[in-house]
């Protein structure tokens, strides 16, 4: 039994109490209980261009983890004391109630950069004596508290909550025993987890600088590659035409607006993200395949004029503050060439640092770059094609990985963290894996669609062969039941058992690519209807009695996408349910072929493996830099937050 348990047992074995906020924190306050708008106007002035007596703590610098010091707000010394309510002098909780609600920040003065510091509007201040902060903080975070803010939170214009119906709010409180050892426990998963995003951002960053060190390294300027200027090689340049936000539909004509250059696309795109309508634009300005388009309004001087390259096939709308450059060069190349950091130095070039940063179309005409013959920019551009989508690609790259893992992380937060109920326990590792891989398949054939269809009419079974010990030693390979058990894939080499066997048993009972076994009898239903698929022709071979052959009647199976499916949870549970039992559980063929089996397009079934294969190489491979342990310590944070949170209420 776990030191919690042992306090659970001890201190609250029926349950613990609901409690209302208001009841258990002394202190719910913000920026305007100081007084009226008009008064707080007159009592705090912000300022915005130098250092004050006190900084002006607001949601965006606690999220930021105060790194944009150049955007700081402070207030005098006057303001300071006017705000003595929203004081951060001593260990508290501030919610935004305006705008990102349902966030949850835990401030204490060591981790303010400056030495005086009020809260800001838009958010309020939480603090309790009578139950541990920490414990608070993780419990508004926790799936049960979030829904009940989110049925106060108005989403008329502004997403917000009043203070009033915050504090009406309940959650479950513990003894303050109980309540330190959840904050020890879930501190620590918060900790681990901190660590795997700091590796696997410190891993993309290091992956980025290579792809740039690469790039800049082959678009250098060389002697036999003569140095042109844009202006020279442009057919045409043109600016857009205004489209505005409210301007976007779902469907229509593609366009592009020029913040979209800066956040959805990389170095070129093949489909817009965005439609319009024609009756929206009263200038309409038109891009086609291989055309540059530049962004050249923005909030910084290193990022203006980004660019991006199209080489999609549809005639699209370029919207204001988009310079198209058309031409008759390579357009991949031209991209890769337009972001070297000598490119991006030169779009930069006499630019003000201010809050809006402008190009034109005579700076971009200006910008020189090396330009090889059309065939060395394909070559060039192929090479770094490859060696970006390392980066980006959303298969392989790290943003996919730290995606799936935040994604992860809030499935077995809300999902499995349920503590209150007695007598429920944590799922062991084995079950959590099979659990993750039983999910990862269902949403795959949730986007990809399928059809589903019972086995038997997808494969043929038959059982194995059975002989006397004389027989083996020699021969022909054979596949033992432990071979099928301890394998997903089998492949020549996993097969070192060996038979003596007749002509027409090798017809018989003859293995070939694609072929699914099956575990036929054991001690327990747990251990029947375990599943290895043949991925290699082997020539002459055979296989065991206590195992079932599956043969695919149809080539529109891929064997790979077949063992994914037999190692899911639910035919776990198919196979543990329907098998019979006397002395000895057992499984038939006729049991299997009634299993409903989903059958995608084989297209699908190869888009589904690939994910599959790289789902766990990233998980599993050590080469991948993703320690097992962090792994599931990340998992486990939100699985233990929300089931340590939710609590039986004590009987009235």
């Amino acid at each position: 039994m776990s030191k919690l348990d042992e306090l659970i047992a001890e201190l609250c074995p029926n349950g613990v109490d609901i409690k209302n906020v208001g009841d258990i924190c002394d202190t719910i306050t913000d920026y305007t209980a100081a007084g009226s708008f008009a008064d707080v106007a007159k009592n705090v002035k912000y300022i915005n261009d130098g250092v004050g007596y006190a900084q002006l703590i607001r949601t965006t610098d606690l999220k930021s983890a105060f790194k944009n010091t150049d955007k700081f707000v402070y207030v005098d010394e006057h303001a300071f004391n006017y705000l003595w309510r929203v004081n951060l002098d001593s260990e508290c909780l501030v919610l935004p109630n305006v705008g990102n609600c349902g966030e949850v920040y835990y401030v204490t003065p060591d981790i303010l950069p400056f030495s005086h510091n009020v809260l800001g509007p838009n958010s309020i201040l939480v603090k309790s004596s009578i139950v541990d902060n920490r414990y608070l903080f993780h419990a508004f975070q926790s799936g049960n508290f979030q829904k009940k803010l989110a049925k106060i939170t108005s989403t008329t214009g502004q997403t917000k909550f009043n203070k009033t119906n915050f504090k009406a709010l309940s959650l479950p409180v513990p003894p303050l025993e109980v309540q330190r050892e959840i904050v020890h426990i879930l501190d620590s998963f918060m900790l681990l987890t901190a660590e795997l995003t700091a590796e696997l951002t410190a891993e993309l960053t290091a992956r980025k600088k290579q792809y740039e060190f690469y790039r800049d390294e082959l678009l250098s300027v060389k002697k036999d590659i003569p140095i042109v200027k844009l202006g020279d090689i442009a057919t045409e340049f043109f600016r857009g035409s205004g489209i505005k936000r409210d301007e976007v539909t779902d469907t229509g004509i593609p366009c592009v607006r020029y913040g979209e250059i800066y956040t959805t696309y990389n170095t070129w795109f093949d489909k817009c993200v965005s439609y319009t309508k024609l009756d929206f634009v009263k200038s309409p300005k038109y891009f086609e395949n291989g055309d540059i388009l530049f962004a050249i309004t923005g909030e910084s001087v290193e990022d203006i004029a980004k660019s991006v390259a199209y080489i999609g096939h549809e005639k699209c709308l370029a919207g204001g503050d988009i310079v198209v450059l058309k031409h008759k060069q390579n357009p991949r190349y031209l991209a890769h060439v337009l972001a070297t950091t000598e490119a991006r130095m030169q779009k930069s070039k006499g630019k003000v640092k201010s809050k809006v940063v402008h190009s034109n179309v005579p700076s971009i005409k200006e910008i020189q770059i090396p330009l090889p013959s059309l065939e060395v920019q394909e070559k060039y551009a192929n090479v770094l094609d490859n060696f970006e989508s390392i980066c980006t690609d959303l298969n392989i790259g790290l943003p996919a990985e730290i995606e799936a893992r935040r994604k992860q992380y809030e499935y077995y937060r809300d999902l499995l963290l349920t503590f209150a109920e007695t007598g429920n326990t944590i799922l062991t590792d084995r079950q959590t894996d099979r659990q993750t891989e039983l999910s990862a398949i269902k949403l795959i054939q949730y986007v990809f669609g399928y059809v589903t269809l019972p086995m038997g009419s997808l494969f043929d079974f038959r059982n194995g062969l059975s002989k006397g010990k004389d027989f083996f030693g020699s021969g022909i390979p054979f596949i033992r039941y432990t071979d099928v058990y301890n394998n997903r894939f089998l492949k020549e080499e996993d097969i070192t058992a060996l038979v003596e066997c007749t002509p027409a048993e090798i017809e018989k009972l003859g293995v070939h690519r694609g072929d699914v076994f099956f575990t036929r009898t054991s001690e327990t239903a747990e251990d029947v209807g375990w599943s290895s698929v043949m991925l290699d022709d082997i020539g002459d071979c055979v296989f065991n009695g206590f195992t079932i052959k599956a043969t695919p009647k149809t080539n529109y199976l891929l064997p790979e996408y077949c063992a994914f499916c037999f190692a899911t949870e639910d035919f776990r549970k198919y196979v543990t349910s329907h098998c019979a039992f006397t002395t000895r559980a057992s499984l038939t063929g006729k049991t299997i072929a009634e299993y409903q089996f989903a059958v995608p397009s084989i297209e699908k079934q190869r888009e589904i493996v690939n994910v599959l294969n790289k789902f766990h190489s990233i998980c599993n491979d050590l080469s991948a830099g993703l320690p097992a342990e962090i792994e599931a310590r990340q998992k486990q944070y939100e699985y233990y937050r929300d089931k340590l949170l939710s609590f039986k209420e004590l009987p009235k």
